[in-house]
């Protein structure tokens, strides 16, 4: 629904995983858009490669998203953060340079599960969303507490 509102000829995923989230973000794709999906695992291109084959507007990269976000030329309309919660400051650095006044920034799972507000939980990937929601919160931001959570930055 998001991706259909803003119409993006670009579009920016981090994370892959089964590819429906890609498949979800090409449906609003601007009709002579593009989307770059990101994928660590090299396991799964094979299934990926051909999941995407029907739709020429999404390219499949595997590799580490910080190295990806930096070889992949901007500019972004839509960028949706799934990948590595440890990561998501980092992405969120190095996709802001390269975002179209406008754009927006999606990152997944940042109620993580109520943990992001717990005291006891200290781990890595938690400490990971903390940060980006201390980041993001001096945005023009809101997150939407349905599942896991949703965080939409407009980016100025």
């Amino acid at each position: 629904m998001l991706s259909g509102m803003i119409s993006p000829r670009r579009i920016l995923e981090l994370g892959t995983f089964t590819g429906y989230s890609a498949l979800c973000l090409a449906e609003g794709l601007h009709p002579n858009g593009e989307l770059h999906t990101v994928e660590h695992n090299d396991e799964d291109e094979e299934t990926l490669t051909e999941l995407f084959e029907s739709d020429s507007r999404i390219k499949l990269h595997i590799g580490d998203a910080s190295t990806m976000i930096q070889q992949l030329p901007g500019p972004w309309d839509l960028v949706f953060i799934d990948a590595n919660k440890r990561e998501y400051t980092q992405y969120l650095k190095l996709v802001l340079p390269k975002m179209t006044h406008g754009g927006y920034i999606l990152a997944d799972n940042t109620l993580w599960d109520g943990k992001v507000i717990s005291p006891e939980a200290n781990d890595a990937q938690t400490q990971g969303i903390r940060e980006f929601n201390d980041l993001v919160s001096n945005m023009n931001t809101v997150i939407l507490p349905i599942r896991d959570g949703m965080t939409i930055v407009k980016v100025q």
